[in-house]
């Protein structure tokens, strides 16, 4: 055993003796409830009288969950998962107990996923928690999930949950070879998972979708998605997800339809603003004077009078000092994060256009820009969103208009390439389904929710009966 478990403080060897028979019960300390132990494994062995063997030890022990094993690489890595190993020497196999005591928190209200409305319960580091969840929101015979032990070094438990009447076998069958085609020693949490199993790991774009949202996973198997669940991760991976989904929130979906479809076309404009709003000013500064109204000409020249730099530059500068005073916010507590973000921008901000490094106008376009990519629900995505914004103020800075147009077709051409799950990553846009636009670019009322989405190709496609779907709800018909 000690060459499969390194000698440790914390790993006890006690020793139980009914009668003339000597048990050792292995476990370590730190990681097992030591009321279960002495109440219902240390006792029980204590007052065992009748014929002594393995299998009477199994039958007397109080625990539910009970292994019998003679195998060390197994009994090695139960004992590190919180079991205890026990045996008689002349026994040929030992039985393991499952008597954890990991350290986990309660159910708590999402932190990176606030909502208005809807339920706020959040997943938690705990996978059987997770799955509690999940099962409670759906109480679906036909929900399956599949366990999987990935690492070679630390063994981490993933589960893979889909609806099986729903998820279309082929994404199921590529998650599942995903997973178990990986060799690594150690998986930290779900988002390092994400980045081993998706399609293309150069681009800047997430292909899955983190979510710490019970209710968005449960909405997304319904429509007949995949999720994975990573024991000790607070977030759960979704896929396969499309670029348009990661602008989908769960509360568009608790709002009534116009006001879902309202919200949602205003994170599409405000992140398409805060990618090109910058750029356009740059571009129009250096090379296209002529587009600017000869009555903002006069106020953009006075504003930029002072300002000793080009336009590419001052940008360049402003974007980077909202960067860091975002990275500066979110790494300091949060009281004082706050107050760092409100504050230092504005004390930099009056300082910058009193120094004469920028002008007031870029300011207020930067601010725009800035807002405009928070508006995404996905924290992954608005950052994705903001790096591409650099390369485009440089092309813009180089080669005015027709370098933006040019970095927005790479982009797009880029966009375009991308597969999550080997599905397309445009969709619905590319291939063009429009009966999936009610679920992507705006919200219908649920009578109109009568199909699944399309891109997801799902077995049942139907939500309610079609010939129902329009029937009237008076009950004085």
């Amino acid at each position: 055993m000690s060459a499969q478990v390194s000698s440790s403080d914390d790993l006890i060897f006690r020793i139980v003796k009914p009668g003339d028979e000597q048990i050792i019960v292995m476990y370590f300390e730190d990681l097992v409830n030591t009321a279960i132990l002495n109440e219902c494994i240390i006792r029980p062995l204590e007052e065992m009288q009748d014929e002594i063997h393995a299998e009477s030890i199994a039958n007397r022990v109080n625990i539910g969950g009970i292994t019998r094993t003679n195998q060390l690489t197994e009994v090695a890595r139960q004992l590190v998962d919180g079991q205890a190993y026990i045996f008689r020497e002349k026994d040929t196999y030992g039985i393991l107990c499952n008597i954890e005591d990991k350290a986990t928190r309660g159910l708590e209200k999402a932190e990176t996923e606030s909502l208005v409305f809807g339920p706020k319960i959040s997943f938690t580091e705990s996978i059987s928690k997770n799955l509690n969840l999940v099962r409670s929101n759906i109480n679906d015979p036909k929900l399956c999930v599949e366990t999987y032990m990935i690492g070679t070094r630390t063994k981490k438990k993933v589960q893979m949950v889909y609806i099986k009447d729903i998820a279309d076998e082929e994404n199921v069958n590529t998650f599942r070879q995903r997973i178990t085609d990986l060799e690594i020693d150690s998986i930290i949490d779900s988002t390092v998972l994400s980045q081993m199993i998706e399609d293309n790991s150069w681009t800047v774009f997430p292909q899955f979708i983190t979510t710490e949202l019970p209710d968005r996973l449960t909405v997304s198997l319904l429509h007949g998605k995949i999720g994975l669940l990573v024991d000790r991760s607070p977030t759960v991976i979704i896929g396969p997800s499309t670029f348009l989904n990661f602008f989908e929130s769960t509360e568009d979906i608790y709002m009534r339809w116009n006001m879902g479809t309202f919200l949602r076309i205003i994170r599409f404009i405000a992140i398409f603003f805060s990618v090109l709003l910058t750029p356009a000013y740059v571009a129009v500064l250096t090379f296209h004077y002529e587009v600017i109204p000869s009555a903002l000409l006069v106020s953009l020249g006075q504003s930029r009078s002072n300002v000793p730099f080009p336009p590419v530059f001052e940008a360049l500068l402003l974007e980077f000092v909202i960067e860091l005073l975002r990275e500066a916010g979110a790494r300091l507590p949060t009281k004082v994060g706050q107050t760092m973000g409100i504050v230092g921008g504005i004390v930099i901000g009056q300082a910058a256009v009193d120094a004469g490094f920028t002008s007031n106008i870029l300011i207020i376009i930067i601010a725009i820009s800035a807002l405009g990519s928070f508006t995404a629900p996905s924290y992954a995505i608005g950052t994705a969103v903001r790096m591409i914004r650099f390369p485009l103020i440089l092309m813009a800075g180089l080669y005015g208009g027709v370098g933006i147009m040019f970095s927005f077709c790479f982009i797009l051409i880029h966009l375009l390439k991308i597969t999550t799950l080997g599905r397309p990553y445009l969709s619905p846009i590319y291939p063009l389904r429009f009966a999936d636009w009610k679920y992507s670019f705006f919200r219908l009322p649920y009578q109109f929710l009568v199909r699944r989405p399309m891109t997801n190709h799902t077995k049942d496609s139907y939500r309610m009966p079609v010939e129902k779907h329009k029937k009237k709800k008076d009950v004085d018909e």
